[in-house]
């Protein structure tokens, strides 16, 4: 990870309906290439350290076809946009045709220049690669056919949802083992020597043109996962896993490219294991939205090294709008732990104007939205000072207190320090207020007068070291209040 920062923060931009949008605002088509510089400038904002533009491969006609003719999904694109047009149907961009950045959207030059203005403001470029599988009329269905798992003319006979025909050959649809098969897509054999090499190959080809790389539904690729997932169509797991077989050839070519994992499942660790620099953090997301403090601090006590590996987020291009699973105090208490724990952590593009629709990945127009000021506001600030906090080493605090007061037990806290804290996370993870001392174990705060400055807000506070060491730093917070402090 030479050059990245250890635990960076990524921004997410649906690059079609994010182009579509910037088309609207000048007056003209805008495409990667020629994309303003003050966009730019506004998506690079301080704190942010890499851009991943998701959707950039050409897209798929037959997969589109798939699409405009599929009932559900029409449902919910107008769900999304009552006043949906055919031309807002553009097609998924995990149905790909070809790793080729579609001349649509600027092709493989504006992808260049778009690279190119996030290298000049000091941001890396994040694109995705699909692992499990491609669109049906992908060039491999007919050249590679080993590839992709095969199944029979009884296999269509009994199920022609979940089997199509190409070239002759009966091939599987994409699926993992919980859902119904995707119809847009044909399911490669993660267990095939000859598709293997081709991962590693792709995957180096798009390694040439960006700094890091998110593969899709990564775990569906495991041994384990895809035997369980294909039984007998695919036969017995090859002894080497598909990850480290492909990672350590991608790694050979660009030693610097940083891998994010798309996990679920609890396999985080597993992916960690077999070559990801970062894996989704589904189980804390599930929890910030759905649990509460003793349950974050539960998850919050595992070890550093697998924690470093986790990438944290309120939202993305798959998860309900935060402003509507989080709304209000909840999502900016949520919003200041995924900022200054350990690990990397993903913001999504409306995140921070509180847009509530989350629009199917098929679309190319976001629905028109009233902008949250106040809470674009408390992102930038939280963003710029959250990358400073990250430093050091990273420690949770206890929380003290009293018999007629049980509410400590709704205040998390962390501490990035070196010899002696240096930042202080203090965060009321419920709908009611709460008091708590939290221990600070340096006895270096002794003898010493100490001044914390929340960098949220500005407020100084004075703390005598003495008290500060022995009985601890006495918070009292309302509901989903937060500070985020520094010691001098």
């Amino acid at each position: 990870m030479n050059g990245w920062p250890s635990a960076p923060a990524i921004y997410e931009i649906s690059t079609w309906p994010w182009l579509t949008g910037l088309s609207r605002r000048y007056g003209r088509e805008v495409t990667l290439g020629d994309v303003p510089g003050e966009v730019w400038d506004e998506v690079a904002l301080p704190g942010v350290d890499a851009v991943w533009l998701m959707g950039v491969w050409e897209r798929s006609p037959a997969g589109l076809a798939v699409a405009r003719a599929d009932e559900s999904l029409q449902d919910s694109f107008r769900a999304a946009l009552p006043d949906l047009s055919p031309a807002d149907v553009v097609g998924s961009p995990y149905c790909v045709r070809r790793y080729r950045a579609d001349g649509r959207l600027g092709g493989p030059a504006g992808l260049a220049a778009a690279r190119a203005e996030l290298r000049a403001r000091g941001v890396r470029l994040v694109l995705d690669y699909v692992p499990n599988h491609v669109a049906p009329d992908h060039v491999a269905t007919f050249e590679h056919p080993s590839w992709f798992v095969q199944g029979s003319p009884a296999d269509l006979a009994r199920d022609p949802r979940g089997w199509f025909t190409a070239a002759g050959r009966v091939l599987a649809h994409g699926r993992d083992p919980y859902f119904p098969p995707w119809p847009d897509v044909a399911q490669l054999n993660a267990f095939d020597a000859g598709l293997r090499e081709a991962t590693a190959a792709v995957l180096g080809e798009i390694g040439e043109q960006c700094d890091g790389v998110r593969c899709d539904m990564a775990m569906l690729l495991t041994n384990e996962v895809f035997a369980r997932t294909w039984g007998t169509s695919v036969g017995p797991a090859p002894a080497e896993e598909f990850w480290p077989f492909v990672l350590d050839r991608v790694h050979a070519r660009h030693p610097d490219l940083v891998l994010i994992a798309e996990a679920y499942w609890d396999m985080e660790w597993t992916l960690q294991r077999q070559g990801f620099d970062f894996c989704y953090d589904k189980r804390l997301y599930d929890r910030l939205v759905h649990e509460d403090a003793e349950s974050l601090r539960k998850h919050l006590a595992a070890d550093r090294d697998y924690q470093d590996g986790l990438i944290r987020f309120l939202e993305n291009h798959d998860e309900p709008r935060a402003a509507v699973t989080m709304p209000g105090g909840r999502g900016r208490a949520a919003a200041v732990a995924v900022a200054t724990l350990p690990g990397a952590v993903l913001w999504h593009d409306g995140q921070f104007d509180g847009r509530r629709t989350r629009l199917p990945v098929f679309l190319a127009r976001f629905p028109d939205e009233p902008a949250d000021p106040d809470l674009a506001a408390f992102y930038r600030r939280l963003l710029a000072v959250a990358g400073p906090v990250r430093r050091g080493e990273w420690r949770m605090l206890e929380t003290r207190g009293w018999p007629d007061n049980p509410s400590h037990r709704d205040v998390l806290a962390w501490a990035w320090h070196d010899e002696a804290p240096h930042h202080l996370v203090v965060v009321n993870f419920s709908d009611h207020s709460a008091q708590a001392r939290i221990e600070l174990p340096w006895p270096a705060l002794a003898g010493r007068s100490w001044q914390l400055t929340d960098l949220l807000d500005g407020r100084v506070f004075e703390w005598d070291g003495d008290e500060l060491a022995g009985a601890g730093l006495y918070v009292d917070l309302p509901a989903w209040g937060s500070h985020i402090v520094t010691l001098r």
